[in-house]
């Protein structure tokens, strides 16, 4: 007879309503020095040196980095792409794609705890907040204590300098679209456009929300590399680890005292790794899906281990099979290098080979022909047949240059020509689009349609050229 299931009590049922519906809780990191924070701070410095830099480099007369949707026109140093390179696009996309996978089966979520915006802006914001406010017992008791003028104080100095780093990071963001020194003209002079105030604004409001104010919920709700990083890690992954054989059971003891000889492990349940982790986890639970890898905890556990005299590594960049297996240091690197690690890498030179290969060989000259629909074939005075295209020249280059065109392709062509104009003045990184008349008298050929190929050759000591092939109807 099956025993009948106890219905849940009230009191379950309220705990697990808390539990979906719990209000977030504030997390106060603690600061931490070490190792990995040296490269995080590293990182942080370096990929914001890039981004709020960047702009203001120019090249040629120009800004080096440039976005510009009006024009169509993208701008990157010394190379100019237009929406017909969308492939270079997609090929950029692969290979941080393929990137991605590559950092996440070697050391799992490094981008996440490095180089992630973020991440980065996070680390900028607490920053800020922790020279305001001080440290994390001083923002537990500020945020604590009684609303007064120091507060008060504290509080709009550090939120004001937040919304001056957000507003700037704004206003950078949308200077890569809009020439920044062009834009700086305008938000001095106050004469900022509709668009450009929305972008600076909602770009200005997004930082100061995510970095000052949702932080580590982005990371664990919003963003979708934490759901699916599992099924690009395994068992030999580098990843945060706590070594439970040897912290285990963790507890408080005497320095002088050797932990062995009370049961204990050389985990000493300070909880400073839960205190320095910017999304609140406890590392010693194994790992999260709201780890982030920043190695925060890994820093902090290495100090304290260093003053009770134990050695370093009770938390550390492992694998589960070094954990298990114990391996040595060597031995966990030779297992780095496992089959898709190599498949990975492989791939991605040979996308990272595509893309450079492809902006080396790319076209300086491009052309596009398309017939007229409203003039296909026609007869002219003179005895000849005429067929009318449009002509699209493309000069992806920075310096101008004069185009002839030419056709050639159908019997008897030596007597075809491009009636009116076959020179054409193309400026520098711009396109144009003319009529093209091509007559052939009408004894060369007999009734149909022919195929020809119209070649534009530009003048001069380095001449390029681009071709397309088209049809002449003779009537």
């Amino acid at each position: 007879m099956n025993a009948k299931a106890p219905d849940p009590s009230e009191d379950d049922i309220t705990a697990s309503e808390e539990f979906l519906y719990e209000v977030r809780k504030k997390i106060y990191s603690r600061s931490v020095t070490g190792w990995f924070n040296n490269w995080r701070v590293a990182m942080v410095v370096f990929t914001q040196a890039l981004f709020y830099g960047l702009p203001w480099l120019q090249w040629d007369g120009r800004q080096a980095v440039l976005l510009d949707l009006s024009t169509r026109k993208f701008y990157f140093f010394g190379m100019i792409l237009w929406p017909q390179d969308v492939i270079f696009l997609a090929l950029l996309l692969i290979i941080s794609a393929y990137g991605l996978f590559l950092f996440t089966a070697i050391a799992g979520r490094l981008f996440c705890g490095y180089a992630c915006p973020q991440t980065v802006y996070t680390e900028i914001f607490m920053w800020i907040e922790r020279k305001v406010e001080g440290d994390r017992l001083a923002r537990i008791r500020l945020d604590g204590s009684d609303w007064n003028a120091k507060k008060i104080g504290k509080k709009a100095l550090k939120h004001g300098l937040w919304a001056a780093v957000a507003l700037w990071t704004g206003f950078t963001f949308v200077g890569y679209f809009t020439p920044i020194t062009v834009l700086a003209g305008q938000v001095i002079s106050a004469s900022l456009g509709p668009w450009q105030t929305f972008w600076i604004l909602f770009y200005g409001f997004a930082t100061y929300g995510n970095a000052g104010f949702m932080r580590e919920q982005v990371c664990k709700y919003m963003c979708p590399y934490a759901r699916f990083q599992s099924v690009m890690i395994d068992k030999d992954t580098l990843i945060v680890t706590y070594d439970t054989e040897r912290g285990e059971p963790r507890g408080k003891r005497s320095k002088n005292v050797d932990p062995r000889t009370e049961g204990k492990g050389d985990c000493i349940d300070c909880s400073i790794c839960v205190q320095v982790c910017p999304t609140g986890i406890d590392i010693r639970d194994g790992l999260q899906y709201m780890c982030i890898g920043c190695g925060a905890c890994v820093d902090a556990c290495d100090q304290v281990m260093d003053k009770v005299g134990y050695p370093r590594g009770l938390i550390r960049y492992s694998s589960e099979n070094a954990i298990k297996n114990k391996w040595t240091k060597r031995q966990q690197w030779a297992h780095l290098l496992r089959p898709r690690i190599l498949i990975y890498s492989a791939l991605l030179l040979v996308m990272v080979g595509l893309f450079v290969g492809g902006l080396a060989t790319r076209d300086p000259l491009k052309m596009n022909v398309m017939r007229d629909r409203g003039v296909l074939s026609r007869e002219i005075p003179g005895g000849l047949v005429e067929n009318v295209y449009q002509i699209q020249l493309m000069n992806t280059t920075e310096k101008p240059r004069k185009i002839r065109v030419s056709v050639k392709g159908l019997d008897g062509l030596e007597g075809a020509a491009v009636h009116d104009r076959d020179l054409y003045n193309l400026p520098a990184s711009t396109n144009i689009l003319e009529p093209l008349e091509v007559t052939i008298p009408v004894d060369n050929a007999k009734k149909g349609i022919y195929k020809i190929e119209i070649t534009a050759t530009s003048e001069g000591d380095q001449p390029i050229s681009a071709s397309s092939k088209t049809t002449f109807i003779v009537p």
